[in-house]
């Protein structure tokens, strides 16, 4: 069993901040890899990607969106509540180098998953330029957290309500109109956001890295289930990535992928809170 030591609601409620006591996962993980949870004997497991690590106090956090009948019981959770299985590191690390500047993109939740590896790169000894973005301002995480590791931040929110008014892809642009001096993309959030991020690097021809969330189950590659096409060929993001070269991932694949279960997962949700 695995305690929650701190819960904080993030953006009116949908998002969920937990603050997990898993020494053993604390001391291995590294930025990029994700958990896999499952909250009682007969609940269903779901990935979520580490956010951040306290490696000497023990404590990974996770953050997660309030989609479906799991996550919409996780938020129930309390301080002091216990998750029976939390099982990891998965995947492979980012992978992290000092290459000089890179961009770090990240829009809705994908922010959260940003934060754990563009602190990475900074501390590789990398100039970060960080760009975060959301629909509007209370849907806007970790901006304090991606400031303090960042040597440059832009927020972007749909509608105006903070930061620039606009997408993520805007002052990416800009930035690599402007600097020759970038030599890599991450780039992190909606499926249709880095489809268009890897549009725009590839004009600019720079090396871009994104990081995916397609529907798992086992998290070990035996399911088959988070198969992506990249570069023609397929790969299964639970073992192969989850990150890939951008500029290689078919995401109209993808996101038909991802797409199956939209309407079962908001049945799950109207019924678990009836």
């Amino acid at each position: 069993m695995f305690q929650i030591i701190r819960k904080q609601e993030m953006a009116k409620g949908t998002i969920i901040r937990f603050d997990i006591d898993a020494p053993k996962i604390a001391k291995k993980i590294k930025a990029g890899q994700f958990v896999i949870l499952r909250v009682n004997e007969t609940g269903e497991r779901i990935p979520l990607t580490v956010a951040d690590v306290d490696e000497f106090g023990g404590i990974i956090s996770v953050i997660f969106q309030v989609v479906g009948k799991t996550t919409a019981l996780m938020r129930s959770l309390k301080e002091g509540d216990t998750i029976k299985d939390v099982v990891g590191p998965l995947g492979r690390p980012a992978e992290v180098h000092k290459v000089g500047t890179v961009i770090m993109v990240g829009g809705g939740t994908g922010v959260a998953i940003l934060y754990h590896v563009a602190k990475a790169f900074k501390n590789a000894g990398n100039t970060v330029i960080s760009i975060i973005g959301a629909r509007d301002k209370d849907m806007l995480i970790l901006e304090n957290e991606m400031e303090a590791i960042s040597d440059e931040l832009v927020v972007t929110t749909d509608d105006g309500s903070h930061g620039m008014r606009g997408f993520v892809s805007q002052p990416l642009e800009k930035y690599l109109g402007e600097r020759a001096d970038v030599k890599l993309v991450y780039a992190i959030g909606p499926i249709i956001m880095m489809k268009n991020i890897c549009k725009l690097t590839q004009k600019f021809n720079v090396p871009t890295m994104v990081s995916l969330n397609p529907v798992m189950i086992d998290g070990t590659g035996m399911c088959g289930g988070c198969r992506v096409k990249v570069g023609g060929k397929t790969q299964f993001c639970c073992v192969d990535g989850p990150d890939f070269d951008g500029h290689q991932v078919d995401y109209d694949e993808l996101e038909k992928r991802n797409s199956l279960y939209l309407k079962d997962e908001k049945t799950s949700l109207l019924f678990s809170i009836r």
